[in-house]
């Protein structure tokens, strides 16, 4: 009797141990490599999955997006600048049997291939292109991954520089650039608007010229404005001190005029007398 326990003690562990290497569970984002003898013969959907102990193995792999950070690179542009070029880049398993059957490592060889890549097409640009068209650089540096790793069973979604180091003496060289750049266009605004106002005075000239009313007009508000700030010292312009002139010379026409008028009246009134 107790052997017959032990036996069914036995037999119970090894029952326990073969539905344990039996049954596996593949997750939603999972999908499983059934192999048999070491050769493959299907693949396992997410759910509960039911194999054969011993005889075989199953390999879950992952579908969903993997983010790779490419490590800086120390790369010499197309007119011979070293900068400092790290990368971010993001894929995805869309065939699983060939992404554990075509290559070992697909982490691995991705990371490789990408740092490889990287440099070559960079290597193929200007600074101020890589600076200006990353897009492009992107682009084409997916567009290269995917012609290899797509035989491995992976896709490259999505390739980004993350950051870009230049070296210093470029960076004060870069600042004087543009610092000129600004200095440029800050004169060409001054020029253009120095040319507006000379044509815009020149049409308020034309105007005091066939209204010269206007320009004693335009004296007069310039002294009030004077007059607002409360200053000690009053600057006349010269046509309006040659208009006090002309004015205090008609003044005297007129008050010499009246004399006259006011003597004549008094001898003619002696005479009558």
């Amino acid at each position: 009797m107790t052997a017959l326990l032990m036996v069914l003690v036995v037999v119970g562990i090894l029952v326990i141990i073969a539905l344990g290497l039996a049954i596996h569970v593949v997750t939603q984002y999972e999908m499983g490599v059934q192999f048999r003898f070491g050769r493959v013969i299907g693949t396992k959907k997410p759910g509960l999955a039911i194999i054969i102990p011993i005889a075989d193995r199953l390999t879950k792999v992952t579908l969903r997006i993997i983010t790779m950070p490419i490590q800086s690179q120390g790369i010499i542009t197309k007119d011979n600048v070293s900068v400092d070029i790290s990368a971010v880049a993001y894929f995805r398993v869309v065939d699983a049997v060939k992404s554990v059957v075509a290559i070992e490592n697909v982490n691995a060889a991705i990371d490789q291939i990408a740092q490889t890549t990287l440099r070559k097409v960079v290597g193929k640009h200007t600074l101020d292109e890589m600076l200006a068209e990353t897009d492009i650089i992107n682009a084409d540096i997916r567009k290269i991954l995917d012609l290899t790793t797509l035989d491995w069973g992976v896709e490259v979604t999505l390739v980004e520089l993350k950051d870009i180091q230049l070296p210093e003496t470029m960076k004060r060289a870069m600042a004087k650039q543009a610092e000129a750049e600004r200095e440029k266009r800050a004169k060409i605004i001054a020029a253009e608007g120095e040319a507006l106002a000379a044509a815009a005075l020149g049409e308020a000239s034309d105007t005091m010229m066939a209204h010269p009313l206007a320009l004693q007009l335009r004296n007069l508000q310039t002294l009030i404005e004077l007059g607002v700030d409360k200053n000690t010292t009053v600057v006349f312009p010269a046509p309006l001190m040659s208009t006090i002139s002309e004015l205090g010379s008609f003044l005297a026409k007129e008050t010499a005029t009246a004399a006259a008028v006011t003597e004549t009246a008094t001898l003619a009134r002696l005479a009558t007398t």
